[in-house]
């Protein structure tokens, strides 16, 4: 008779220390299986075969599997859809329950919803925990029992309700000897994936030592001061409870704010699932965009004429990643300056951001927009020209990642700031008083 065991399946958590659903698996009857699935259905979607996510993945995943060879262990990885490789799992194992942690986008629900099903046709119970955020759904709520929609009072409730139990790492070290006894599993390799290694470097886990130079330098592109970690934060390299810790112990109060925007963003998307998709503020669905395509190409190219806003697309096309600020600007021209609907670009940073969270991502660029999560009105329009003289003053930034501006070869601009502003403007007055 098959052994009974327990199985937790990682996703966005690939980490042993300080893992929810792991934890609360390993302090349970049974022998825990680590499972985890290349997931087909959002593998064959990517635009590319050597995205530099996929190989981030794959070589914490072999991390992983000699992290718990240490303990006589390994973890079971499979590429498939969900739906098959549970049927293959169950048929190989006496599975009596399984553990994951919390995920909160629209695709990721369906499939826990399906899976949750299927388990429970079989009696076996799916238990979910909370992880990837310090808090979640309707956890913090208004008065009058809604959730918050705007991110200041949100923010207020936050630091209020925070104590330490919050900020807790759950001891999983303590509990790793209950992990499932098994030689390694056979390793896939990239090609079977179907993809290609990629030569992107990822940055290190070092936000202890850059939160003195954030709280100062964060919005200065050419300083190199942000730390990095939402690739880490994404996959769940990283804990969110340590990084709430470091930024509470070195009073970084900016960098803070930051990861409580990325719980409010999980928040959103949680109770206003539409988002992904639509305007938060559904007035603004009523907006006549242009949609130029030659336009959209120069944007993506890096090719508007706008220094800055060239530069964080050079950034972004060259290392999977750009500068918050910049990510701000160049958001801001493509739906007001060119008047190309947002989900153009929020599309086009999804296939090349390594550190893409669909919450965070809609979030900012319906917030550049204006017809999101801000108590701003529409006509807030950065001046990418400012914005470079002020955040980037000695072209440290720019002369970086676009060479041709210092060789004076930078295109000329493709519209000119002034009569964009009026138009957006026009346009956008035009829609919401239909």
């Amino acid at each position: 008779m098959k052994k009974e065991i327990s199985i937790c399946w990682l996703r966005r958590d690939l980490r042993l220390a300080d893992n929810a659903a792991l934890y609360h698996a390993l302090k349970g009857s049974n022998p825990v299986l680590l499972l985890f699935i290349f997931d087909k259905t959002i593998l064959e979607k990517l635009s590319t075969k050597n995205d530099a996510r996929v190989t981030f993945i794959y070589q914490t995943i072999e991390a992983l599997r000699k992290e718990a060879a240490k303990y006589g262990s390994s973890v079971l990885v499979l590429n498939d859809t969900p739906e098959r490789a549970w049927q293959k799992v169950l048929k190989t194992y006496n599975v009596k329950n399984v553990f994951a942690n919390h995920d909160y986008e629209p695709y990721a629900r369906e499939r826990d919803d399906a899976l949750a099903e299927f388990l429970a046709s079989e009696s076996i119970p799916f238990k979910t925990f909370k992880d990837q955020v310090i808090f979640e759904k309707d956890e913090i709520f208004k008065a009058d029992g809604k959730p918050y929609t705007v991110f200041t009072p949100y923010f207020r409730q936050w630091e209020k309700k925070l104590t330490s139990f919050y900020k807790k790492s759950y001891p999983v070290s303590s509990y790793l000897k209950n992990l499932f006894q098994t030689k390694p599993f056979p390793s896939l390799s990239l090609n079977e994936l179907g993809f290609e290694k990629s030569d992107q470097d990822f940055p290190s886990i070092h936000f202890a030592k850059k939160l003195d130079e954030y709280e100062k330098r964060r919005d200065y592109p050419g300083d190199e001061a942000t730390s990095r970690i939402g690739l880490h934060l994404r996959f769940g390299t990283v804990s969110i409870r340590e990084a709430v810790r470091e930024a509470i112990e070195q009073k970084a109060d900016k960098w803070l704010s930051e990861l409580v925007w990325r719980d409010f963003y999980m928040m959103i998307l949680w109770h206003f699932p539409y988002v992904s998709k639509s305007c938060f503020k559904p007035a603004y669905d009523k907006i006549e965009w242009r949609n130029d395509e030659q336009e959209f190409k120069a944007w993506c190219e890096g090719k508007t004429g706008y220094p800055l806003v060239d530069a964080g697309m050079r950034q972004l096309n060259e290392i999977g990643f750009m500068h918050n600020r910049v990510r701000m600007v160049v958001a801001s021209f493509l739906t007001k300056h060119l008047l190309i609907d947002w989900r153009w670009g929020e599309t086009y940073f999804a296939e090349k951001l390594l550190d893409y969270e669909m919450a965070s991502n809609v979030g900012g660029w319906q917030w550049a927009c204006g017809c999101g999560n801000d108590a701003a009105p529409y006509f807030r329009v950065f001046n990418p020209e400012l914005q470079a003289k002020r955040f980037d003053p000695k072209h440290t930034y720019i002369d970086k990642w676009l060479p041709e501006f210092k060789q004076q070869k930078h295109v000329e601009p493709i519209v000119e700031h002034a009569f964009a502003r009026e138009r957006v403007l026009k346009v956008f007055k035009d829609a919401l008083n239909q």
